[in-house]
């Protein structure tokens, strides 16, 4: 049976197989559960898919957030399914499961990036399949140290 539950600071550990799918820099599994726990601080919310009680075959780091442009709204941070476990469902499990929670938690919006790159064209097409737009460009500047 596949479920589909939050992790806690304890259980973080089992989200780091498929997490390092899409944040290859993230480290090692202890490395991981030390930025998990700081990002729990400002409000990091993470989500399994678990068909019993071994690592999760996908993940969902979501936020809650408020701002002029979005108002009150969500943000998913990361989606990532374990190589053996993808066209199974599991990503858009996972975000029906977040926009419910969006329901319950009054936002009108579910956010997220995703990069361009031509290995995230399944990734694009789960995001269309479930309803996002691309609504702006993201930018960024890499700011060098002093």
């Amino acid at each position: 049976m596949t479920q589909i539950r939050e992790l806690s600071e304890g259980q973080t550990h089992l989200a780091y197989p498929a997490m390092v799918q899409l944040r290859t820099g993230i480290g090692s599994v202890q490395e991981f559960v030390e930025r998990v726990r700081d990002q729990h601080a400002a409000g990091y919310r993470l989500l399994g898919v678990f068909e019993n009680d071994d690592d999760a075959l996908a993940v969902c780091g979501f936020r809650l957030g408020q701002n002029l442009a979005w108002g009150r709204h969500l943000y998913v941070d990361d989606l990532s399914t374990v190589p053996a476990a993808r066209g199974r469902g599991f990503g858009g499990s996972l975000l029906e499961w977040v926009h419910a929670e969006a329901r319950r938690l009054g936002c009108g919006q579910v956010h997220l990036d995703s990069g361009v790159q031509p290995e995230r064209a399944s990734a694009h097409r789960l995001y269309f399949g479930q309803r996002y737009r691309i609504s702006s460009y993201h930018f960024q500047q890499m700011v060098p140290p002093d």
